[in-house]
């Protein structure tokens, strides 16, 4: 084999030996099998989505759902249900509230109505003397009188004190008392009393007398009482 000229021979002798162990290491890069993993989610060639890549897979690393398909655990279940009972006491605190405020509405709405309805008593007691005069027998007036009395009773005024009545000390002021008190009844109502829903607006003011027993009309010394006998209507007096 000839060498050109020029070159020494330790050249000429090291020349074919480096030449071949590049060729050699080249060769075994080549022959290494390269591997290429596709991720992709979606077929390039057939547009499919690849088995295993669905929504509903579970991503890589992701931790094991809990027993019972809840994907929760224990932990979290436990904070849920605290919070469930946690909302269902505020949202009872709430109803709780808001029917109390309704009750509260409704109670200062009758007190507006009674204290509107407490500055007309001294009207009524005028036109109870009228009518018990006879001066609304006839006449305009007793027009006006029947309608007041009408629209008062229908906002819920209702009056109470009438002859022959139990006593009751929370609804009759006694001004007079006769008998010793075993059963005590109205005698005399000398002022009406008047009431509105739950509330008391005026106790009647009346005088006390002893029922007899046996009879459930006591001897009130009406008109006809005095006429008959009247020493005892002036004695009364």
């Amino acid at each position: 084999m000839s060498y050109p000229e020029g070159r020494s021979e330790a050249t000429r002798g090291s020349y074919p030996e480096g030449r071949s162990e590049a060729t050699r290491e080249r060769r075994s890069d080549q022959d290494e099998p390269v591997t290429v993993t596709d991720k992709r989610r979606i077929d390039p060639q057939t547009g499919e989505i690849r088995e295993g890549a669905s929504a509903g897979a579970a991503p890589a690393g992701a931790a094991p759902a809990a027993p019972g398909g809840t994907g929760l655990g224990t932990a979290a279940a436990e904070k849920v249900a605290e919070l469930t009972a946690d909302l269902q006491r505020v949202q009872a605190d709430f109803t709780n509230y808001r029917k109390r405020a309704l009750r509260d509405q409704d109670m200062a709405g009758e007190r507006a109505k009674a204290v509107v309805v407490n500055q007309l008593l001294p009207v009524l007691d005028d036109l109870d003397r009228a009518r018990r005069h006879g001066d609304l027998d006839s006449g305009p007036l007793k027009s006006v009188a029947d309608k007041l009395v009408s629209v008062l009773t229908g906002l819920g005024l209702v009056a109470f004190g009438a002859e022959g009545e139990p006593f009751d000390p929370s609804m009759h002021e006694a001004v007079q008392h006769e008998g010793d008190g075993s059963n005590p009844v109205l005698g005399t109502v000398m002022r009406q009393g008047f009431k509105f829903g739950d509330f008391v607006l005026r106790p009647a003011m009346v005088g006390v007398v002893d029922a007899v027993e046996g009879d459930t009309t006591p001897d009130l010394g009406g008109p006809e009482a005095a006429q008959t006998d009247p020493q005892r209507a002036e004695s009364d007096q």
